[in-house]
């Protein structure tokens, strides 16, 4: 699996700058890769070109390997009245009943499966909707702050077993959190926007796995790394 981007450039109509010029970038996959920078120079852009929302762009994209791209994002809401537990047995397919139960127990959300999605509370609401992208069949998943409002820990719990339970799918990971994407993403596009003499810059993260001891040195380095080239 290998995400490609040449000398992309685009601008939003009516707008007065780029959101990229002459972009150009390597991720390979599988595993959990990140974009990080700040509001504004093109996270979510990159993720609609990705998809195919967005494709009045000039340069080239190829996602080599990958066929299937889905997209999950911040306080998406769940389609329909039902509670969310009859929503997702009816969206699971009998051979991944056990893969949901599994999720739904990880993701700390059995107590919750005969509530209405509109009676959750945000944190609950994209934990769900994360699981529900997590029951399709899927090459890449783009995860565009999809585990936001979430407490951390629970979140570090949730990274680390999707890792463990999707070693073969691409995950893009898009936060502001600089401790989140160091620990847990192998490679870390930082976006400092148009105009600077390194507009992107790929980061080595440390990448840790469920069991791997957190290392701190490395962590720190990688810190460093990101706030320099962002």
């Amino acid at each position: 699996m290998q995400l490609e981007c040449r000398n992309i450039s685009f601008r939003y109509p009516g707008a007065d700058a780029d959101v990229f010029d002459d972009l150009t970038f390597q991720m390979s996959g599988p595993g959990f890769n990140a974009l990080f920078g700040p509001s504004g120079v093109g996270k979510t852009s990159i993720a609609r070109m990705l998809t195919g929302d967005l494709d009045n762009f000039s340069g080239h994209l190829r996602a080599r390997g990958i066929d299937r791209i889905l997209y999950s994002y911040n306080l998406e809401r769940l389609p329909g009245w039902s509670a969310i537990g009859k929503h997702l047995a009816r969206i699971s397919t009998p051979d991944r009943q056990a893969k949901k139960e599994q999720l739904v127990d990880l993701f700390g959300m059995t107590p919750f499966l005969g509530a209405r999605f509109s009676q959750l509370s945000l944190g609950q609401k994209n934990r769900i909707n994360l699981i529900r992208y997590l029951l399709q069949d899927f090459h890449m998943l783009i995860m565009d702050e999809s585990l936001a409002n979430v407490d951390e820990l629970t979140r570090e719990k949730i990274i680390l077993h999707m890792k463990a339970l999707f070693p073969d799918k691409f995950f893009v990971y898009i936060s502001h959190n600089i401790i989140e994407v160091s620990k847990f993403c192998r490679e870390i596009l930082v976006l400092a926007g148009p105009g600077n003499k390194r507009p992107a810059t790929i980061v080595h993260g440390q990448d840790q796995h469920l069991g791997q001891p957190l290392e701190k040195q490395h962590l720190e380095t990688t810190m460093l790394e990101i706030m320099n080239a962002a």
